[in-house]
């Protein structure tokens, strides 16, 4: 995979943040989208925003991908639509964050049905069509900094992006004879509608704590429109690993090459974590 251009691009979670920014940026370089998210809404602007620019979506349709089901029909309607997609990134993606006495059940099954099983349904309708074709391809998961590091509280959310990322790796060889590239997308902090839903369990978001550690993440992270690029030009050169800011990329060689270094930081960032939750609940 060398351009995206003159090529069908599957997008999920193409309603907003990271999505809709990769399918503007994906018709920006000439690829025909396929765009698919659960609100149908987002999806709908998305589409017109794309067209707007002057781009291409051959397909638009809402569906859940945690529903194998309604994933399998979409691949039908979409490849008979199109012929065939010769890219598919998964990107649609939840996150929680909580300590684990505080996390329930629901919580680690939502995060491993849409952030591992939707992917998993997704590569098993549209990943075979594309073997079978023998016009080669890309596969990208946006994984996370979280499916990389133990960052605290994010165990639920890390075991669906380690999972994504084991997916990916496996892959990396297995659909490399069929001359399908995969790339695993690790972004660090991106500034997306998710930062102000994601589920903070056992913390009250309007407590000053709450909104100061929001601001802190929301002014570190990068925009989606960047970090698209960046994903972009990492499938572009048929990179593995694609990281959408440096901390995160100096922070994976630190893990690699000095495990002290990357405990000692871990650590650090636990203890922050659970003074800025003491905090919280006495200002609650």
């Amino acid at each position: 995979m060398t351009k995206l251009e003159g090529r069908t691009c599957l997008i999920t979670g193409a309603a907003g943040g990271l999505g809709r920014s990769m399918a503007l940026a994906a018709a920006a370089r000439g690829a025909d989208l396929v765009l698919t998210d659960l609100d149908a809404d987002g999806l709908s602007r998305t589409a017109d925003e794309v067209r707007d620019a002057g781009g291409t979506v051959r397909f638009a349709e809402p569906a859940d991908v945690t529903d194998r089901d309604a994933v399998d029909d979409l691949a039908r309607r979409a490849l008979a639509a199109t012929g065939g997609v010769d890219v598919v990134m998964n990107v649609a993606g939840v996150s929680v964050w909580g300590s684990v006495d505080r996390l329930e059940h629901r919580h680690w099954r939502r995060m491993i049905d849409v952030n591992l099983m939707g992917p998993v349904h997704v590569i098993e309708a549209f990943v075979p069509p594309m073997i079978a074709a023998g016009r080669g391809g890309h596969l990208v998961n946006v994984s996370s900094a979280a499916g990389l590091f133990g960052l605290p509280w994010h165990a639920a959310y890390s075991a669906s992006k380690f999972g994504l990322r084991g997916v990916s790796e496996v892959l990396r060889f297995d659909l490399r004879r069929h001359r399908i590239g995969v790339s695993l997308v690790c972004p660090g902090a991106v500034d997306t509608p998710l930062v102000q839903s994601v589920d903070l369990v056992g913390i009250d978001r309007d407590t000053p704590t709450a909104r100061r550690m929001v601001r802190l993440f929301s002014r570190h992270a990068v925009s989606p429109d960047r970090a698209a690029r960046t994903v972009l030009r990492g499938v572009e050169r048929d990179r593995y690993l694609i990281f959408t800011s440096a901390d995160i990329r100096i922070g994976h060689l630190a893990q690699r090459l000095c495990p002290p270094l990357y405990e000692a930081a871990m650590h650090a960032m636990n203890r922050a974590f659970v003074l800025a939750v003491r905090r919280s609940a006495r200002h609650g």
